[in-house]
């Protein structure tokens, strides 16, 4: 099933500010947020898919690879190759390579060294993970130096000779109109040599497929779509060519708690009205293990938002951390008791005596009660 566009999921235009990306998602968030639908595994995957639309449309840089790209920015081996062929015009492809196999050395062009190919690798973790840092084991479908021949890809000791083709230049020349053309040679492959009597392992390629385990390293503070460079753990080349580079993509699952937004967390905690309308305190876990106390003053309104410094998230190859946000959201009781109604209503004759317990209420219905007295009267 193809993949919702970002800004669908979130019900925003192509152009919209950041503002309005965050005032959407935090909407939705709310909606769907698990904590607010138990057990609804549709709720669940709608939240996460706004998670992730809107850790990619907040961050400038992404969010210009995805207009261009699409999802194919940030998916293994896709479209424009993820973020690898989105930015990098360097080691293992790019625009040089087009116009070297166009036109060869015309004109001067570059001799570029040839290498194995780069490998691209995802990783997901979660988000106290990526907080504190990972070493995350990862396995690599690749090619590794043959060990029957150690790379040379003979059989023997007679090795390679020089390709009688390209006479060992590693490439042939091809007249097309005004242009001449330079290809890889057919014959030896674009090495230059072939070889007499080839390994029977590697079948003289001098490398073999295999799948290899690798820990790499995670650091504190990476957030979703970040790529880490392993140089020289890609493909080996073989006979003599330098092995490819290994780029990491990693994922990052949301939090049944936590959101991130940059640096800062974002937490929203759900009171009882009784809570919000007397204040107290409220007791919450914070990312790193440990537990805060949070203030909540009597009279407290959906929507409020209390900072704790820093407790968020951690900041990439930084000491420092953000800061963690707690937003209230008041809940109206459900199923309520035989007494529990009976209070109300004392509660509710009682507040309607006192204007001043619900200011916004009362002076909300004051306004109607004059508009339809003067403007429609």
């Amino acid at each position: 099933m193809a993949k919702q566009d970002f800004y669908t999921t979130l019900g925003v235009a192509k152009d919209a500010s950041a503002d309005d990306l965050k005032k959407a998602y935090r909407k939705l968030a709310m909606q769907y947020h698990p904590d607010r639908n138990p057990g609804n595994k549709d709720a669940e995957a709608k939240f996460k898919e706004l998670s992730e639309a809107y850790d990619v449309l907040k961050d400038d840089q992404k969010r210009a690879a995805y207009n261009q790209y699409g999802h194919a920015a940030f998916e293994q081996g896709g479209g424009a190759g993820g973020f690898s062929g989105g930015f990098d015009f360097g080691a293992g492809g790019g625009l040089g390579d087009i116009f070297e196999q166009m036109f060869g050395q015309m004109g001067g062009g570059r001799n570029r060294p040839r290498t194995g190919n780069d490998i691209q690798q995802a990783v997901e973790i979660d988000l106290v993970q990526a907080f504190n840092g990972v070493k995350a084991p990862i396995r690599v479908p690749t090619r590794v130096t043959c060990e029957t021949c150690t790379g040379s890809g003979s059989a023997d000791a007679s090795g390679a000779q020089t390709c009688g083709t390209c006479r060992g230049a590693g490439k042939v020349r091809q007249q097309q109109g005004f242009f001449t053309i330079e290809r890889p040679c057919h014959t030896c492959g674009g090495q230059g040599k072939t070889i007499r009597n080839p390994c029977r392992i590697c079948r003289g390629a001098g490398t073999v497929q295999r799948d290899r385990t690798l820990e790499v390293t995670i650091p504190a503070g990476v957030d979703h779509g970040t790529r880490i460079r392993l140089t020289g753990e890609g493909e080996a080349g073989g006979q003599g060519v330098r092995n490819g580079d290994l780029y990491v993509h990693i994922g990052i699952r949301a939090h049944e708690f936590f959101q991130r937004e940059g640096a800062h967390i974002l937490m929203r905690v759900p009171l009882r009205m009784t809570q919000a309308a007397l204040g107290g305190d409220v007791e919450v876990p914070v990312i790193d293990g440990t537990k805060a106390r949070v203030k909540i003053p009597a009279g407290t309104q959906t929507g409020s938002q209390f900072r704790l410094r820093g407790k968020g998230f951690s900041v990439l190859r930084s000491p420092a951390r953000g800061d963690m946000v707690i937003e209230v959201t008041v809940e109206t009781p459900q199923s309520l008791s035989a007494k529990q109604r009976e209070l109300l209503e004392q509660f509710d004759a009682e507040g309607k005596k006192n204007a001043k317990g619900s200011p916004e209420n009362e002076g909300f219905f004051a306004r109607v009660k004059e508009f339809f007295d003067g403007g429609r009267g």
